[in-house]
């Protein structure tokens, strides 16, 4: 007897909702069905472990997706627990059922066996999602239940449905979806390349075989599923060798750079999580780079780099994550339940953290020469957490100008404090009512810093003249960094080394040059920087030109992020004229006697000189400095 009826659905115009919102991505029907299928066959042995259905021990568990390139269909058949006619209209027709929940709850008393925490399935929708690229869906199903006779479900709608007597002969259910006639879903899902595509994407690590079917074609005798490994996570991270977790990376991320290290995730409480998060190399276009985090629940595929799981930074990392406690929504491409995914996301950021200092802890040597690699993305992650910083604060470390490396602890330790009189102390952040109450100074410590070695190579020699030492610090987040230690590390000052060099000034030296003339004629080039005439000490160059830090520091933000379009944020720069150096004697000498010409041309090619250790000069302006230094060495030469 043949019944017809409208499907019940709990909302006016929910189900055109369901097909063009909710699985706005059409090869998502794929996944759904066949991972009904898998649900359906983790129910069967969770019910014939616990002796409610009779089963043999050695089944042979498969999922079959036949393509039928003539007939323009796509079929989903599974051997698990079948449907009954009442259970069809439950859960088929009556799209807020879900069966899977409804399953679980039913069982979640029995005892613990396979299949009790395999089901992937949290709601009812999946099924309709086949609407997205189908003309009519048909199902054929029969149950477990030995006296339960077949049902077919037929529907060309998703709205209106016929349910009458089906001729499936064995347990299980098969779902055929024969697609619509738009041209992007023929050429693509009535291709066996092109659904094996999607099935590899979406079932590579599925417990149960996946086996892919042309229709019409005899499946060979040593057929192999799309599924043929287990994914290397699953393992305890004891018995994973470094050559596995390498060929499983390759494997995932075919052509990407070698990773350095990785940390495996294997967590059974208070959730359920496993994975593996590799640590790539990091180039210094940082704002280029992102990673890729593949995100799986019980091993089916449900999104790359998912945010609301994975914090903004570890999506530099690349891996595999997987939990079947993951609060997905309807359509499994995003989550709810904002408290599990908080606890999944701190534990899954702890872990990291934990890998990262156990490696500085036990392999120092080995974490040292990574630093330079992963840096930037553990720079990153303390600006952006705070509770990734008070986990990784003792092992965050710098570069030294020989090629050492030191903890940030161990070098602010190493340095001298110098004592600022406490009518200074306001403006260095000190509190000055305790100062005054404690009657001590405020100290400073001031760690001087390279972003360019190459380009500030002159000062770098006149620091090492002086046995002055300086970290490098030349990624672009190492502002934001720098200004996160001084304010975790009261007393802390950074100073690029072009920033402050009266450490270096050499007041021994006693000078009989005209300053003030000297001045002058630096001061009618240099505008607005402040120029002083002092004695420098060692290979110091003529002059030299000096950024304040702060205003540099805040410059260079302005410039990175967008900020003030059309307003360069003005930078104090200080112009020091080297009174040690002989040129700047002979430069005295040429005003004495009259010879501004000359005077002029030495002043203006100092000047330059000073700027160019600092920063590139104009078009204009490096036409006059290589005009200007031909003829100074036309008239040297004569």
């Amino acid at each position: 007897m043949s019944e017809k009826g409208t499907i019940s659905i709990t909302a006016e115009n929910m189900f055109p909702i369901i097909r063009k919102w909710l699985y706005a991505d059409r090869d998502i029907f794929i996944r759904e069905l066949c991972s009904n299928c898998a649900d359906a066959i983790s129910k069967c042995k969770r019910l014939s472990a616990i002796g409610e259905a009779d089963i043999p021990e050695d089944e042979d568990y498969r999922i079959i997706v036949t393509v039928d390139e003539d007939n323009h269909t796509i079929s989903f058949e599974d051997n698990g627990i079948g449907m009954t006619e009442d259970e069809v209209k439950k859960y088929i027709n009556q799209v807020a059922f879900s069966g899977a929940k409804d399953f679980f709850e039913q069982y979640k008393s029995a005892e613990g066996t396979e299949g009790s925490t395999a089901i992937i399935g949290h709601f009812g929708l999946g099924f309709y999602s086949s609407f997205i690229a189908a003309k009519s869906v048909t199902i054929q199903t029969r149950s477990f239940r030995p006296d339960a006779a077949p049902v077919k479900w037929y529907s060309e709608t998703g709205t209106e449905y016929e349910i009458s007597e089906g001729s499936r002969e064995t347990r299980g259910t098969v779902v055929t979806v024969e697609l619509d006639d738009s041209t992007d879903v023929n050429d693509e899902y009535t291709r066996v390349w092109g659904v094996r595509s999607v099935l590899t994407k979406y079932f590579r690590y599925l417990t149960t075989p996946v086996y892919l079917h042309k229709a019409g074609e005899e499946a060979k005798a040593d057929e192999k599923p799309i599924n043929p490994t287990a994914p290397l996570w699953a393992k305890a991270p004891k018995e994973c060798t470094d050559d596995e977790y390498r060929d499983f990376y390759r494997e995932v991320f075919p052509g990407a750079q070698e990773a350095l290290f990785w940390v495996h995730l294997n967590i059974d409480y208070p959730f359920r999580m496993q994975g593996i998060l590799y640590f790539p190399k990091l180039r210094n276009e940082f704002d280029t780079i992102e990673g890729q985090v593949k995100l799986y629940c019980n091993r089916v595929f449900v999104a790359d780099n998912l945010k609301e799981v994975i914090p903004e930074y570890l999506l530099l990392l690349k891996g595999c994550i997987d939990s079947p406690d993951l609060p997905l929504n309807v359509s499994r491409s995003m989550l709810q339940n904002d408290a599990t995914v908080r606890k999944l996301s701190a534990h899954i950021t702890r872990k990291v953290a934990d890998r990262l200092t156990a490696m500085f802890k036990d392999e120092r040597e080995a974490y040292e020469k990574h630093w330079d690699d992963v840096s930037p993305f553990i720079k990153y992650g303390v600006l952006r957490d705070e509770k990734f910083y008070d986990r990784l604060k003792s092992a965050l470390i710098f570069k030294m100008l020989d090629g050492s490396y030191k903890t940030v602890d161990e070098y602010i330790a190493s340095i001298t404090p110098v004592e600022i009189p406490d009518d200074d102390a306001h403006e260095h952040g000190c509190d000055c009512d305790e100062c005054k109450e404690k009657k001590e100074p405020y100290k400073e410590r001031t760690v001087y810093y390279v972003s360019d070695p190459r380009q500030q190579a002159q000062y770098i020699e006149i620091f090492r003249e002086r046995g002055f030492d300086a970290v490098i610090l030349d990624h672009v987040l190492d502002n934001h960094f720098i200004t996160l230690l001084e304010r975790k590390n009261e007393g802390l000052r950074f100073k690029r080394i072009d920033a402050d060099l009266s450490a270096l000034t050499d007041a021994d030296t006693a000078s009989e040059l005209n300053a003030d003339a000297l001045k002058e004629a630096f001061k009618a080039l240099a505008g607005e920087a402040e120029v002083t005439v002092e004695p420098l000490t060692g290979s110091a160059p003529p002059a030299i030109l000096t950024v304040s830090e702060e205003g540099r520091r805040l410059q260079e933000m302005t410039r990175r992020f967008g900020q003030g379009a059309g307003f360069d944020f003005p930078v104090q720069e200080k112009l020091i004229v080297n009174a040690a150096h002989p040129l700047v004697k002979a430069l005295d000498r040429l005003k004495k006697d009259g010879r501004t010409e000359d005077a002029d041309a030495i002043t203006a090619q100092v000047y330059d000189l000073a700027r160019l250790a600092q920063k590139p000069l104009s078009a204009d302006e490096m036409t006059a400095f290589i005009k200007r230094s031909a003829e100074m060495m036309v008239k040297a030469a004569k």
